[in-house]
């Protein structure tokens, strides 16, 4: 659907917020908390980003962009290109990191851009009247976004690495020292998502909750193996040195795809027979091991065919 860029806002250093509005006499869909939507950067290049507002008003949506200094094109096309005024074409809402509103209390855990998603979740749990806590760590107060509003909350509590004689985030003494039954988030770096998993691994699965942003992503890229698509009725050879997403786009394929490192699950396909190499950061352990799904941006097969609901 289109949307009509109406502000943008300099968040902190390296980042800008965008006020997306729904075009005269149309209006968005409503969204939940964690959720995300697509944007259409230039032709074929699509990239994911939360939504930061509070989930009661849809009359508008926000999204945050941090301008990477390795861009592929996403956050340095958009922070170069948009301009307000201009109509942007944006997917409807998914949520891939759901808030669990029946929680009696959840801790927020934010690294960097990823506080994004986190300020919707407080929006959310704050019209509930539900018991909340944020641990937000940032290299720098100038690189923070959304300080301002934050301020207000005493259970808002904030990390400057630059400034504080070396003290970091105590992980793991946030998690023991939350109360029972807590619901924990985690939104951040790689390296800080990887220690989270791990420090969570004894936790009821349904109470810990995670969404990478970016990863490095050891893709697939051995090739050696067929697609079969059973709906296109087409047999498809992945050669050495590419992705299935780049054999089906060179096959004709029209299918979706945003990050291509595996962490926004825009590319999963249906696997029907075979076994994938999975390299995702989307899918849980419990769901690679059932071979039913794949992230052809970035997985491989262990089988010499894969055939694929196409």
């Amino acid at each position: 659907m289109k949307a009509l860029l109406r502000q943008i806002r300099l968040e902190a250093q390296g980042i800008h917020s965008y006020r997306l509005e729904p075009l005269p006499n149309e209006q968005f869909p409503q969204f939940e908390a964690g959720a995300h939507i697509d944007v259409s950067i230039s032709e074929g290049l699509l990239r994911s980003y939360s939504l930061v507002n509070d989930p009661s008003d849809n009359k508008f949506y926000e999204i945050a962009v941090q301008l990477d200094v390795e861009s592929r094109g996403g956050s340095e096309g958009i922070h170069k290109l948009w301009q307000v005024g201009q109509e942007i074409e944006i997917s409807a809402p998914k949520n891939n990191f759901e808030l669990d509103e029946t929680a009696e209390h959840s801790v927020l855990i934010a690294g960097g851009i990823g506080i994004t998603p986190m300020m919707a979740m407080i929006a959310r749990l704050e019209t509930l009247g539900k018991s909340w806590e944020l641990h937000y760590v940032s290299s720098t107060q100038s690189s923070a976004a959304y300080l301002e509003r934050l301020q207000p909350y005493e259970n808002a509590h904030v990390i400057f690495h630059d400034n504080t004689m070396g003290l970091r985030m105590d992980m793991a003494q946030i998690i023991s020292e939350a109360p029972s039954g807590s619901h924990f988030y985690c939104c951040g770096p790689e390296r800080m998502l990887v220690s989270f998993q791990e420090l969570m691994s004894s936790k009821p699965e349904e109470n810990v909750h995670y969404e990478y942003f970016s990863a490095d992503t050891d893709v697939a890229l051995d090739g050696g193996f067929k697609l079969q698509l059973m709906r296109s009725n087409k047999t498809v050879e992945v050669e050495k040195g590419e992705t299935i997403l780049d054999a089906l786009l060179m096959a004709g394929v029209d299918i979706g795809f945003a990050c291509s490192e595996g962490v926004c699950g825009t590319c999963e396909v249906k696997v029907l027979d075979g076994v994938p190499d999975h390299r995702d950061h989307f899918l849980s352990e419990a769901d690679k091991e059932t071979n039913k799904a794949i992230m052809v941006c970035c997985s491989g097969s262990k089988s010499e065919t894969l055939v694929l609901d196409i």
